[in-house]
C-alpha cells in the first residue's frame, strides 16, 4: 500500500493454521519433500496478513515469486503453537521458516529447533533485535500495547488500577500467557511494572474479576473491542494500528504502573529464523534475505503498519509519522529475554495458580 492509497489494512487475527499454496506432507516417517522444489514453507504469528489478501506478508509473498519463482506455503497460529509444532515435526521437518515473538523464537532456539543463518541486511538490525549467534533477526519491530473501545470510554485507563473498576467486570479480556506472544506480553509487561512476580501475579489475581476468560489469539480480541463486546483488550501495536481502518473505535494506550507514572512498553519484534534441517533450505536463505532488503523494510510501515527492522531504513510515509506519534512519551524498557526463557514455565505456571486460568 502506497502513501497515497487510504490508509491502515485489516491484517488477520485468526489463530487455527492457515496454508497456501501446496499442501504440507502429513506428519510422521521421512520427509517427501524435494529440496529442488521451487518452494518454501513459513510457520509464523498472526498479525502480519490480511483477510483481504492486502497485506503485508501478501506484498512481500506476491513479490518474492515474482522475483524468484518460489511460491511460499503459509501457516499461521499463536507464536507459542507454532513453535510446539515444530517440535512435533523434528523427525520429519516440514517448515522452511519460523516467524514468531519474544520469548518464542528464543524458545525455538533453545530447543534446537532454529539453524545459523545471518540474512543479507542483517548487518543494520540493532544487536537487541537479533540473535548474536544468527539463529533469528527481527524483520518487523513491533510494541506491546493495550486496546479500548474510543466510542465507550471517553478516555483510556490511564493505569493498571483503572483496569480493575467495575466498568470493565465482563468487559476486559487478555489472551493466554505462554500460548499467545501478546498474551505472554502482558506477563511480561506486568513482572515490570510492579517490580516482581509476587506483585505481579496479586495484581493480576485481582484483576481476574473482570476478566472474561482465555483467548488463544490476541488478534480475535480486535474486533470485539470494535464493537463494545469488550472495553478493553491486550495487543500490539503493528496489528491495531494496522487494522484501525475496518476497526475504527479502537484505540490503543499503555497503562503506566500508578498514577503520576510515564506509561511503559516493550519492543516485541517478529522474528524470523531458518528451521534446522529445513527442506528447501536454500530458498529458505533467499526468503530471509528479500524479508530485510531495503524495499520490503519501506513496506513494513506503508503496507504492514509496524516499525521497520532495519537501522538505515528511515520511511516517510504516513503511517511511519502516525505510529511515531502513537509512542512519543511511552517509556520503552527492555526485558531480560534470557530471563524470561529460562524462567518463563515459572512465571506461566505463577500466573496460573494466582488466576485459576
Amino acid at each position: 500500500m502506497s502513501p497515497s492509497r487510504p490508509l491502515l489494512k485489516p491484517l488477520a487475527a485468526c489463530c487455527g493454521a492457515l496454508t497456501l499454496g501446496t499442501t504440507l506432507t502429513a506428519c510422521g516417517g521421512a520427509s517427501t519433500a524435494d529440496p529442488n522444489a521451487k518452494e518454501i514453507t513459513v510457520y509464523s504469528a498472526d498479525g502480519l496478513k490480511s483477510e483481504k489478501g492486502d497485506g503485508f506478508y501478501d506484498t512481500v509473498f506476491k513479490d518474492f515469486e515474482k522475483k524468484t519463482g518460489i511460491k511460499v506455503n503459509y501457516v499461521e497460529s499463536g507464536s507459542g503453537a507454532a513453535v510446539q509444532r515444530l517440535v512435533r515435526e523434528r523427525a520429519n521437518t516440514k517448515a522452511d521458516v519460523i516467524v514468531t515473538l519474544p520469548p518464542f523464537i528464543q524458545q525455538a532456539d533453545g530447543k534446537g529447533l532454529l539453524d545459523t543463518y545471518r540474512p543479507k541486511g542483517s548487518d543494520q538490525v540493532a544487536a537487541a533485535d537479533k540473535d548474536p549467534a544468527g539463529r533469528w533477526t527481527s524483520i518487523v519491530n513491533n510494541y506491546f500495547c493495550f486496546i479500548y473501545n474510543k466510542k465507550e470510554l471517553k478516555q483510556a485507563p490511564a493505569t493498571w488500577q483503572d483496569l480493575l473498576d467495575t466498568t470493565y467486570k465482563n468487559k476486559l479480556q487478555y489472551s493466554t500467557p505462554g500460548v499467545a506472544g501478546d498474551g505472554t506480553a502482558v506477563l511480561i509487561k506486568a513482572l515490570h511494572d510492579f517490580g516482581g512476580q509476587g506483585p505481579a501475579m496479586n495484581f493480576l489475581k485481582k484483576l481476574q474479576a473482570n476478566n472474561v476468560g482465555p483467548s488463544s489469539s490476541t488478534g480475535q480480541l480486535a474486533p470485539k473491542t470494535d464493537k463494545g463486546e469488550l472495553l478493553v483488550a491486550n495487543g500490539d501495536v503493528q496489528m491495531n494500528y494496522a487494522n484501525m481502518k475496518s476497526m475504527p473505535n479502537q484505540g490503543i494506550f499503555f497503562p503506566a504502573a500508578e498514577p503520576g507514572a510515564k506509561p511503559t512498553t516493550f519492543a516485541l519484534p517478529y522474528a524470523a529464523g531458518l528451521v534446522k534441517n529445513a527442506p528447501h533450505r536454500a530458498n529458505a536463505k533467499k526468503f530471509l534475505d528479500h524479508l530485510l532488503s531495503t524495499p520490503v523494510q519501506r513496506q513494513v510501515s506503508s503496507v504492514g503498519g509496524g516499525f521497520t527492522s532495519r537501522k538505515d531504513v528511515k520511511p516517510t510515509d504516513p503511517h511511519a509519522t502516525e505510529l511515531a506519534k502513537i509512542m512519543n512519551g511511552v517509556d520503552v524498557f527492555h526485558p531480560d529475554w534470557n530471563d524470561i526463557d529460562k524462567n518463563l514455565d515459572t512465571y506461566v505456571d505463577a500466573w496460573r495458580a494466582a488466576t485459576g486460568g
